[in-house]
């Protein structure tokens, strides 16, 4: 059988597909099947590509591929927003955009550039110029910038906040401290970051069989947790496989 022929073919079959998942009516079946190329493309114009413009998976899988061939569009598009409306959004916007891009430096500077007036001591805005701080390695300002938002808003919980306190201990070397902030974390991070980083810093101070119990029992909970959740935590879990691995029994 001719290879257009058995591609056309199996267009047909994905496009029929599509009519019964989607609940459009039958006789686009006998449509497709009667029409062939010509009734593939009718169907796509006319049925997937509006379906796709309106599933967000769609969209965000359209973006990552935008993301990847031209990293630098969002920011571009973000800036002449800026230009145009020199508003505390759209320098929200680009500074976690930034942050996105790795480009720390610059997100934190605009991160303090918001932080003025009614935002002197907004509790969003300090995070985030201390997760910049934080990634551009500056870990005393950030420590400043974390005091600064726990002393100005006192009713404000945030377990991202809570973490990145714990990470700043740990890398400014008051790992008691850090233990114990990531020891509580452990318990209502709503991930799998912080019990991470509590069994790793275990380790680190040869603490060995309690780094070992922390490691089994998260790869023990993401058996039972939602694939979507798997998926998501993917990067740490692999971490804490590889960790145990590298403890042995015991």
């Amino acid at each position: 059988m001719p290879l257009l022929v058995l591609f056309s073919i199996a267009l047909q079959i994905a496009c029929a597909v599509h009519v019964v998942r989607s609940g459009r009516p039958l006789y686009w079946v006998w449509i497709l099947f009667i029409g062939s190329y010509l009734a593939v493309i009718v169907y796509v114009i006319a049925a997937v590509v509006p379906d796709l413009r309106n599933d967000p998976r769609s969209r965000q899988a359209a973006r990552r591929v935008l993301h990847t061939f031209d990293p630098e569009r969002q920011r571009r598009m973000i800036k002449t927003r800026l230009e145009i409306a020199d508003t505390v959004d759209n320098r929200r916007a680009l500074a976690q955009e930034c942050m996105r891009l790795g480009d720390y430096a610059n997100a934190a500077e605009l991160y303090r550039s918001v932080l003025k007036g009614v935002y002197a001591t907004d509790a969003t805005f300090l995070v985030g110029l201390a997760q910049a701080q934080t990634g551009s390695g500056d870990f005393a300002a950030a420590h400043e910038t974390l005091d600064t938002l726990f002393s100005t808003n006192p009713d404000f919980r945030s377990t991202d906040a809570e973490l990145l306190r714990a990470r700043v201990l740990e890398a400014q070397g008051d790992l008691d401290a850090a233990l114990e902030q990531y020891r509580t974390l452990a318990l209502s991070y709503p991930g799998e970051e912080a019990r991470f980083r509590y069994g790793a810093l275990l380790k680190q101070r040869e603490r060995f069989r309690e780094a070992r119990t922390v490691f089994r029992e998260m790869l023990a909970r993401s058996k039972h947790a939602p694939r979507y959740y798997r998926k998501k935590e993917k990067d740490w879990l692999d971490s804490a496989q590889r960790e145990l691995g590298s403890l042995g029994p015991g």
